[in-house]
């Protein structure tokens, strides 16, 4: 075991592929349940039960961290767009506001995936970081999709622009951060060590650039699927 906590999860490793199947498994038998339900109360429960659980899973952790181990404000903040969507995500399962979808669906479906595509663990099974990592990135998944097929919610065109410059807001906000604590969040300053899609983008500040260039398309395709399946239902 002692062997296994000093890997880094490598891609396409058993590490890697079972928390993704496993949560597909659970995240169409909870949303095929919640729609079969007539009971809203039940949809709402479960809604938040799972949000609740998400934002838990990394508040503990960093608590954690805090209490028994070494914390440092430069790597360690729940600052990275997954973990500080996660954090929030019950303000969203609460409320439910159509604003907050809007910016979601695109930030967890296009930032979320390419983490659950190219993890960054440094740390493999069974630790800590290994299962808030996963808890993170494919629960953020499974409330984002539950809120497309049970609540069917639906992103409209210009939710794209609406989405793309939320994201710019972040990214100036992190650029501040990362000023003041001399940090890397959200790999403004240096791509991360692990394999990623940033590898094929060059070095920085072009693997940026290229970034930004590319979000609006990505956007678009995302919101492309969800065009066809509306023009399906058409008459």
């Amino acid at each position: 075991m002692a062997f296994l906590l000093l890997q880094r999860v490598t891609i396409g490793s058993l590490e890697h592929l079972i928390p993704i199947g496993v949560t597909i498994l659970f995240s169409v038998l909870l949303i095929r349940f919640a729609k079969q339900s007539s009971n809203l109360v039940l949809k709402l429960n479960l809604f938040n039960g799972l949000s609740v659980f998400v934002s838990l899973s990394v508040l503990s952790f960093h608590l954690y961290h805090i209490c028994f181990e070494a914390y440092d404000v430069k790597t360690d903040l729940p600052l990275y767009l997954c973990s500080l969507i996660a954090l929030l995500i019950p303000i969203f399962s609460f409320y439910r506001k159509y604003w907050m979808f809007e910016v979601l669906v695109f930030w967890i479906i296009a930032g979320t995936m390419q983490g659950v595509i190219t993890p960054d663990i440094a740390i493999g099974f069974p630790s800590l970081d290994y299962f808030r990592y996963w808890i993170v990135h494919l629960g953020l998944l499974s409330i984002i999709f539950y809120t497309v097929f049970v609540f069917e919610m639906k992103p409209r065109f210009k939710s794209v622009i609406k989405s793309f410059f939320a994201l710019q807001l972040y990214v100036v906000f992190m650029v501040i951060i990362n000023f003041l604590l001399d940090a890397n969040y959200f790999y403004l300053n240096q791509k991360p060590k692990p394999a990623s899609l940033l590898d094929y983008f060059g070095e920085w500040p072009y693997y940026i650039m290229i970034t930004e260039l590319i979000i609006i398309p990505l956007f678009l395709i995302i919101y492309l699927g969800f065009y066809l399946s509306l023009e399906r239902k058409k008459p």
